[in-house]
Protein backbone atom coordinates (compact mmCIF):
# COMPACT_ATOMS: atom_id res chain seq x y z
CA UNK A 1 0.00 0.00 0.00
CA UNK A 2 0.99 3.40 -1.18
CA UNK A 3 0.83 6.97 0.19
CA UNK A 4 -2.22 8.45 -0.96
CA UNK A 5 -3.20 4.95 -2.45
CA UNK A 6 -1.11 5.65 -5.46
CA UNK A 7 -2.93 8.70 -6.30
CA UNK A 8 -1.99 12.07 -6.98
CA UNK A 9 -2.47 14.07 -3.68
CA UNK A 10 -3.72 17.54 -4.98
CA UNK A 11 -6.58 15.86 -7.72
CA UNK A 12 -9.75 15.01 -6.58
CA UNK A 13 -11.68 12.29 -7.43
CA UNK A 14 -13.09 11.08 -10.80
CA UNK A 15 -15.99 12.66 -11.66
CA UNK A 16 -18.27 9.50 -12.73
CA UNK A 17 -20.89 10.75 -14.91
CA UNK A 18 -24.73 10.04 -13.68
CA UNK A 19 -26.52 7.39 -14.61
CA UNK A 20 -29.32 9.16 -15.84
CA UNK A 21 -29.97 12.78 -16.23
CA UNK A 22 -32.88 13.82 -13.53
CA UNK A 23 -34.69 16.16 -15.86
CA UNK A 24 -35.25 14.56 -18.52
CA UNK A 25 -36.11 11.70 -15.79
CA UNK A 26 -38.46 13.85 -14.35
CA UNK A 27 -39.86 14.87 -18.09
CA UNK A 28 -40.62 11.50 -18.90
CA UNK A 29 -41.98 10.34 -15.81
CA UNK A 30 -44.95 13.14 -15.01
CA UNK A 31 -45.97 12.75 -19.60
CA UNK A 32 -46.08 8.97 -18.81
CA UNK A 33 -48.13 9.36 -15.75
CA UNK A 34 -50.89 11.15 -17.32
CA UNK A 35 -50.61 8.60 -20.42
CA UNK A 36 -51.20 5.52 -17.86
CA UNK A 37 -53.92 8.11 -15.87
CA UNK A 38 -55.66 8.47 -19.34
CA UNK A 39 -55.41 4.85 -20.68
CA UNK A 40 -57.02 3.81 -17.08
CA UNK A 41 -60.36 5.44 -18.34
CA UNK A 42 -59.93 4.55 -21.89
CA UNK A 43 -62.32 1.19 -21.19
CA UNK A 44 -65.15 4.09 -21.18
CA UNK A 45 -65.09 4.72 -24.20
CA UNK A 46 -67.10 3.02 -26.48
CA UNK A 47 -66.75 1.46 -30.40
CA UNK A 48 -63.95 3.41 -32.59
CA UNK A 49 -63.74 6.43 -30.85
CA UNK A 50 -61.48 4.59 -28.30
CA UNK A 51 -59.14 3.86 -31.25
CA UNK A 52 -59.36 7.28 -32.35
CA UNK A 53 -59.02 8.53 -28.74
CA UNK A 54 -55.55 6.48 -28.09
CA UNK A 55 -54.05 7.84 -31.24
CA UNK A 56 -54.95 11.36 -30.50
CA UNK A 57 -53.41 10.70 -26.67
CA UNK A 58 -50.20 9.11 -28.02
CA UNK A 59 -49.23 11.31 -30.10
CA UNK A 60 -50.41 14.29 -28.33
CA UNK A 61 -48.13 13.26 -25.31
CA UNK A 62 -45.28 12.37 -27.88
CA UNK A 63 -44.96 15.91 -29.41
CA UNK A 64 -45.23 17.65 -26.28
CA UNK A 65 -42.88 15.34 -24.11
CA UNK A 66 -40.16 15.79 -27.20
CA UNK A 67 -40.41 19.12 -27.38
CA UNK A 68 -39.89 19.85 -23.86
CA UNK A 69 -37.33 17.08 -23.35
CA UNK A 70 -34.73 18.27 -25.73
CA UNK A 71 -34.22 21.55 -24.18
CA UNK A 72 -32.34 20.20 -21.65
CA UNK A 73 -30.75 16.88 -23.13
CA UNK A 74 -26.76 17.30 -24.07
CA UNK A 75 -26.71 15.12 -27.03
CA UNK A 76 -27.31 17.79 -30.44
CA UNK A 77 -24.17 16.97 -31.20
CA UNK A 78 -21.93 14.05 -30.52
CA UNK A 79 -17.94 12.64 -31.46
CA UNK A 80 -16.16 9.63 -30.10
CA UNK A 81 -12.73 8.83 -30.30
CA UNK A 82 -10.17 6.24 -29.21
CA UNK A 83 -6.15 7.31 -28.47
CA UNK A 84 -3.58 7.05 -26.29
CA UNK A 85 -2.90 9.92 -24.59
CA UNK A 86 -1.38 11.47 -22.01
CA UNK A 87 -3.35 11.51 -18.64
CA UNK A 88 -2.53 14.25 -16.39
CA UNK A 89 0.18 17.61 -16.51
CA UNK A 90 3.70 17.34 -15.88
CA UNK A 91 3.63 13.40 -16.17
CA UNK A 92 4.42 10.93 -18.80
CA UNK A 93 2.03 8.61 -17.94
CA UNK A 94 0.55 7.54 -20.94
CA UNK A 95 -3.46 5.82 -21.20
CA UNK A 96 -5.99 4.05 -23.50
CA UNK A 97 -8.93 6.17 -23.23
CA UNK A 98 -12.46 6.87 -24.89
CA UNK A 99 -13.24 10.40 -25.58
CA UNK A 100 -16.15 11.73 -25.88
CA UNK A 101 -17.95 15.55 -26.52
CA UNK A 102 -21.66 16.17 -26.53
CA UNK A 103 -22.70 19.51 -27.40
CA UNK A 104 -26.02 20.86 -25.70
CA UNK A 105 -27.90 24.00 -26.27
CA UNK A 106 -26.79 25.38 -22.62
CA UNK A 107 -22.92 23.85 -23.20
CA UNK A 108 -21.07 21.40 -23.92
CA UNK A 109 -20.41 17.59 -21.87
CA UNK A 110 -16.42 16.12 -21.92
CA UNK A 111 -16.54 12.70 -21.45
CA UNK A 112 -13.53 10.43 -20.46
CA UNK A 113 -13.59 6.76 -19.58
CA UNK A 114 -10.64 4.50 -19.45
CA UNK A 115 -10.47 1.34 -21.82
CA UNK A 116 -10.13 -0.69 -19.42
CA UNK A 117 -11.72 1.87 -16.60
CA UNK A 118 -8.72 0.95 -13.94
CA UNK A 119 -5.15 2.73 -15.19
CA UNK A 120 -2.19 3.56 -13.54
CA UNK A 121 -3.83 3.12 -10.27
CA UNK A 122 -6.74 5.47 -10.64
CA UNK A 123 -10.70 4.93 -12.03
CA UNK A 124 -10.95 6.68 -14.97
CA UNK A 125 -14.29 7.95 -15.85
CA UNK A 126 -15.16 11.48 -16.20
CA UNK A 127 -18.20 13.68 -17.15
CA UNK A 128 -17.50 17.30 -17.17
CA UNK A 129 -20.16 19.68 -18.24
CA UNK A 130 -19.23 23.18 -19.00
CA UNK A 131 -22.38 25.98 -19.23
CA UNK A 132 -22.61 28.60 -21.91
CA UNK A 133 -26.15 28.96 -20.94
CA UNK A 134 -27.66 32.66 -19.58
CA UNK A 135 -26.23 33.20 -15.95
CA UNK A 136 -22.97 31.05 -16.59
CA UNK A 137 -19.36 31.65 -17.34
CA UNK A 138 -18.19 29.01 -19.75
CA UNK A 139 -14.87 30.23 -18.78
CA UNK A 140 -15.07 30.41 -14.90
CA UNK A 141 -16.14 26.90 -15.47
CA UNK A 142 -12.77 26.29 -17.51
CA UNK A 143 -10.81 27.70 -14.85
CA UNK A 144 -12.06 25.65 -12.46
CA UNK A 145 -11.01 22.77 -14.34
CA UNK A 146 -7.62 23.97 -14.54
CA UNK A 147 -7.56 24.36 -10.31
CA UNK A 148 -9.19 20.95 -9.82
CA UNK A 149 -6.85 19.57 -12.14
CA UNK A 150 -8.94 17.49 -14.57
CA UNK A 151 -7.08 15.08 -17.06
CA UNK A 152 -5.52 17.03 -19.79
CA UNK A 153 -7.59 15.16 -22.78
CA UNK A 154 -11.02 16.93 -21.12
CA UNK A 155 -9.24 20.26 -20.33
CA UNK A 156 -7.90 20.30 -24.48
CA UNK A 157 -11.39 19.22 -25.89
CA UNK A 158 -12.61 22.19 -23.28
CA UNK A 159 -10.44 24.96 -23.81
CA UNK A 160 -11.87 24.54 -28.19
CA UNK A 161 -14.94 26.37 -26.86
CA UNK A 162 -13.23 29.30 -24.61
CA UNK A 163 -13.70 32.97 -25.28
CA UNK A 164 -9.98 32.92 -25.29
CA UNK A 165 -9.95 29.83 -27.97
CA UNK A 166 -8.58 31.06 -31.67
CA UNK A 167 -11.30 28.53 -32.74
CA UNK A 168 -13.90 31.50 -32.27
CA UNK A 169 -16.48 28.86 -31.90
CA UNK A 170 -18.09 29.94 -28.44
CA UNK A 171 -20.36 32.95 -29.46
CA UNK A 172 -21.82 31.36 -32.61
CA UNK A 173 -22.80 28.04 -30.37
CA UNK A 174 -24.29 29.70 -27.49
CA UNK A 175 -26.31 31.93 -29.50
CA UNK A 176 -27.36 29.11 -31.46
CA UNK A 177 -28.43 27.61 -28.62
CA UNK A 178 -30.56 30.45 -27.29
CA UNK A 179 -32.44 31.08 -30.56
CA UNK A 180 -33.50 27.34 -30.69
CA UNK A 181 -34.20 26.94 -26.74
CA UNK A 182 -36.55 30.04 -27.65
CA UNK A 183 -38.06 28.65 -30.30
CA UNK A 184 -38.74 25.20 -29.29
CA UNK A 185 -40.71 26.67 -25.78
CA UNK A 186 -42.81 28.97 -28.19
CA UNK A 187 -43.71 25.37 -30.44
CA UNK A 188 -44.54 24.15 -27.13
CA UNK A 189 -46.64 26.88 -26.36
CA UNK A 190 -48.22 26.31 -29.91
CA UNK A 191 -48.75 22.89 -28.87
CA UNK A 192 -50.93 23.63 -25.88
CA UNK A 193 -52.98 25.56 -28.13
CA UNK A 194 -53.45 23.11 -30.55
CA UNK A 195 -54.35 20.60 -28.08
CA UNK A 196 -56.93 23.48 -26.55
CA UNK A 197 -58.45 24.14 -29.64
CA UNK A 198 -58.82 20.71 -30.54
CA UNK A 199 -60.77 19.67 -27.37
CA UNK A 200 -62.69 22.44 -28.20
CA UNK A 201 -63.63 21.05 -31.61
CA UNK A 202 -62.16 23.68 -33.16
CA UNK A 203 -60.35 21.58 -35.71
CA UNK A 204 -59.15 23.73 -38.48
CA UNK A 205 -57.48 26.60 -36.49
CA UNK A 206 -56.27 23.29 -34.26
CA UNK A 207 -54.60 22.17 -37.93
CA UNK A 208 -53.27 25.80 -38.05
CA UNK A 209 -51.92 25.74 -35.12
CA UNK A 210 -50.19 22.10 -35.52
CA UNK A 211 -48.43 23.98 -38.91
CA UNK A 212 -47.19 26.88 -37.11
CA UNK A 213 -45.77 24.14 -34.04
CA UNK A 214 -43.81 22.45 -37.11
CA UNK A 215 -42.31 25.44 -38.64
CA UNK A 216 -41.29 26.19 -35.40
CA UNK A 217 -39.36 22.71 -34.83
CA UNK A 218 -37.91 23.35 -38.19
CA UNK A 219 -36.95 26.89 -37.48
CA UNK A 220 -34.95 25.45 -34.27
CA UNK A 221 -32.94 23.00 -36.44
CA UNK A 222 -31.98 25.25 -38.70
CA UNK A 223 -30.72 27.73 -36.19
CA UNK A 224 -28.70 25.13 -34.69
CA UNK A 225 -27.42 24.20 -38.04
CA UNK A 226 -25.87 27.85 -38.79
CA UNK A 227 -24.04 27.19 -35.94
CA UNK A 228 -22.71 22.83 -36.36
CA UNK A 229 -21.94 24.13 -40.02
CA UNK A 230 -18.68 26.76 -38.80
CA UNK A 231 -15.62 26.31 -39.27
CA UNK A 232 -14.15 24.57 -36.45
CA UNK A 233 -10.60 23.51 -35.49
CA UNK A 234 -9.16 19.89 -35.16
CA UNK A 235 -9.56 18.34 -31.74
CA UNK A 236 -6.66 15.99 -32.50
CA UNK A 237 -4.90 13.48 -30.23
CA UNK A 238 -2.20 12.14 -32.12
CA UNK A 239 -2.72 10.33 -35.20
CA UNK A 240 -6.71 10.63 -34.60
CA UNK A 241 -9.43 13.24 -34.12
CA UNK A 242 -12.45 13.75 -32.44
CA UNK A 243 -15.34 14.43 -35.17
CA UNK A 244 -18.96 15.49 -34.27
CA UNK A 245 -21.87 14.93 -35.96
CA UNK A 246 -25.60 15.57 -35.66
CA UNK A 247 -26.91 13.36 -32.52
CA UNK A 248 -29.80 11.91 -31.40
CA UNK A 249 -31.98 14.82 -30.45
CA UNK A 250 -31.37 16.66 -33.29
CA UNK A 251 -32.76 13.71 -35.22
CA UNK A 252 -35.61 13.26 -32.73
CA UNK A 253 -36.56 17.18 -33.25
CA UNK A 254 -36.79 16.73 -36.81
CA UNK A 255 -38.91 13.71 -36.49
CA UNK A 256 -41.21 15.08 -34.09
CA UNK A 257 -41.42 18.64 -36.37
CA UNK A 258 -42.58 16.56 -39.65
CA UNK A 259 -45.19 14.56 -37.62
CA UNK A 260 -46.37 18.13 -36.98
CA UNK A 261 -46.53 18.91 -40.09
CA UNK A 262 -48.33 16.15 -41.35
CA UNK A 263 -50.14 16.06 -38.82
CA UNK A 264 -51.56 19.49 -39.74
CA UNK A 265 -52.04 19.28 -43.22
CA UNK A 266 -53.90 16.33 -42.82
CA UNK A 267 -56.45 17.86 -40.38
CA UNK A 268 -56.34 20.83 -43.27
CA UNK A 269 -57.33 18.81 -45.75
CA UNK A 270 -59.75 16.61 -44.36
CA UNK A 271 -61.45 19.80 -43.40
CA UNK A 272 -61.62 20.58 -46.66
CA UNK A 273 -62.59 17.36 -48.61
CA UNK A 274 -63.65 15.00 -45.83
CA UNK A 275 -65.44 17.06 -43.02
CA UNK A 276 -67.60 14.14 -42.05
CA UNK A 277 -64.51 11.64 -41.72
CA UNK A 278 -62.54 14.21 -39.74
CA UNK A 279 -65.52 14.50 -37.57
CA UNK A 280 -65.39 11.05 -37.02
CA UNK A 281 -61.72 10.86 -36.49
CA UNK A 282 -62.30 13.42 -33.39
CA UNK A 283 -65.49 11.83 -32.13
CA UNK A 284 -67.70 14.47 -32.94
CA UNK A 285 -69.70 13.02 -35.71
CA UNK A 286 -72.85 11.50 -33.45
CA UNK A 287 -75.71 10.83 -36.22
CA UNK A 288 -74.56 7.24 -36.70
CA UNK A 289 -74.11 6.48 -33.01
CA UNK A 290 -77.65 8.23 -32.11
CA UNK A 291 -79.18 5.74 -35.06
CA UNK A 292 -77.52 2.63 -33.75
CA UNK A 293 -78.36 3.31 -30.31
CA UNK A 294 -82.18 4.15 -31.48
CA UNK A 295 -82.54 0.67 -33.36
CA UNK A 296 -81.17 -0.68 -29.98
CA UNK A 297 -83.28 0.70 -27.75
CA UNK A 298 -86.65 -0.35 -30.14
CA UNK A 299 -87.78 -4.10 -29.81
CA UNK A 300 -86.91 -6.08 -32.55
CA UNK A 301 -90.76 -7.27 -33.11
CA UNK A 302 -93.86 -5.58 -31.03
CA UNK A 303 -95.16 -7.98 -28.50
CA UNK A 304 -98.83 -8.94 -28.24
CA UNK A 305 -99.58 -7.03 -25.78
CA UNK A 306 -98.43 -3.96 -27.77
CA UNK A 307 -100.53 -4.67 -30.49
CA UNK A 308 -103.54 -5.14 -28.61
CA UNK A 309 -102.80 -1.73 -27.19
CA UNK A 310 -102.26 0.07 -30.02
CA UNK A 311 -105.81 -1.38 -31.19
CA UNK A 312 -108.37 -0.97 -28.94
CA UNK A 313 -110.77 1.06 -30.22
CA UNK A 314 -111.44 4.84 -29.02
CA UNK A 315 -115.03 3.83 -27.70
CA UNK A 316 -113.93 1.60 -25.25
CA UNK A 317 -111.52 3.84 -23.63
CA UNK A 318 -114.16 5.99 -22.75
CA UNK A 319 -116.11 3.36 -21.00
CA UNK A 320 -115.91 3.34 -17.29
CA UNK A 321 -117.27 0.34 -15.32
CA UNK A 322 -118.96 1.45 -12.19
CA UNK A 323 -119.65 -0.84 -9.07
CA UNK A 324 -122.58 -0.22 -6.77
CA UNK A 325 -121.50 -0.06 -3.20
Amino acid sequence: MTLWNGSYPFYPGANACFPFDTTRTVIVTVFLSMLVTFIIILPGIRGKRRLFWFLRLVLGLFVGAVVLTVQFTRDWETGWVQANTSYKSFSPAQVNTDIGLHIGLTGVNVTLRGNPVNQINETINYNEHFPWNFGADYDHSYSEGLEKGLPSPILYVAEKFSTQSPCAVHRQYRIAGHYVSLTLWLAFCTWLISILLFSMSILLYGGHMLLLTATLILFSLLFFSTARNTPKCPIQFGPVSLRTDYGESFWLTLATGLLCLLLGLAVIILNSLQPRKLKLIFSLDRSSEEEVWDKSCLPAEPSCSAQDVLMVPLGELCQVTATQL
